[in-house]
């Protein structure tokens, strides 16, 4: 971990934007997923919430370009789960798609907590989560097609929110919750050691202010000692069940 690379980190969690998210209702290809979520990471969306991807959610490595490390995405089974929860935390949720109640995506507040919600490529918004969403928004169009493509309509929209918070100050600081934060620097910043004690139910130790394990030594120590704890607590067992046997 150079200082650099470290600096560069948290110069990007400082700009994550908790209260800014993207909802997709069966999007389930994955060139568009990808790109959604690439576009997110551009724009400082640290989460997406995937409804319904058909066959699962997968990913097209050639237009995400590892952005999937850096953006956490949530599954659902249903899309008026995540619209929901979110609602229920606060959350604004701006469907694109056309009704009779849709307004030009520019007019609304994108400085305040809100989930943009994207349609399938082929069927746009669902019924279900038209009716929930709080807003309606469309991108106008001067040419001879109907729609953009899921990705492009996202990515316009979300440059719109990105313009409205820079004005409003919104990526001057951090505003990520403190423990996520934390948690979410470690594992950027040793995503190797982070896997490991996710593995074995550890916790995460401290880093210096260069990114680095602090005191490594002593804490490869104590794992080892874990280790051997455990080891021990698996042959008691065994031998336990043996002389019962």
């Amino acid at each position: 971990m150079s200082p650099e690379r470290f600096a560069k980190i948290k110069a990007v969690l400082n700009r994550r934007q908790p209260d800014l998210t993207v909802i997709t209702d069966n999007v389930h290809k994955p060139r568009n997923l990808s790109a959604i979520v690439r576009t997110c990471d551009a724009v400082g969306v640290h989460h997406v919430h995937s409804a319904d991807p058909d066959g699962g959610y997968g990913t097209y490595h050639g237009t995400a370009k590892g952005s999937h490390s850096w953006v956490k995405v949530h599954l659902y089974d249903g899309v008026d789960k995540p619209i929901k929860k979110l609602q229920s935390e606060g959350f604004k949720v701006y469907a694109a798609t056309f009704t009779d109640r849709v307004v030009d995506y520019r007019q609304l507040d994108y400085t305040k907590p809100c989930a943009i919600l994207m349609g399938a490529e082929k069927y746009g918004v669902s019924d279900t989560a038209a009716e929930l969403a709080d807003e309606h928004i469309m991108i106008p169009m001067m040419g001879m097609v109907e729609s953009y493509n899921v990705s492009v309509a996202a990515a316009i929209i979300l440059s719109e929110a990105q313009r409205q918070r820079e004005q409003a100050g919104l990526y001057d600081s951090s505003r990520m919750p403190p423990d996520e934060y934390e948690t979410t620097l470690f594992e950027w910043a040793q995503p190797k050691i982070a896997q490991f004690c996710k593995e074995r139910s550890l916790d995460y130790p401290p880093l210096t202010d260069e990114g680095d394990i602090e005191n490594p030594s002593e804490w490869y120590q104590s794992v080892k000692v874990i280790r051997d704890e455990a080891r021990e607590k698996r042959q008691a067992v065994k031998a336990a069940l043996v002389d019962k046997g």
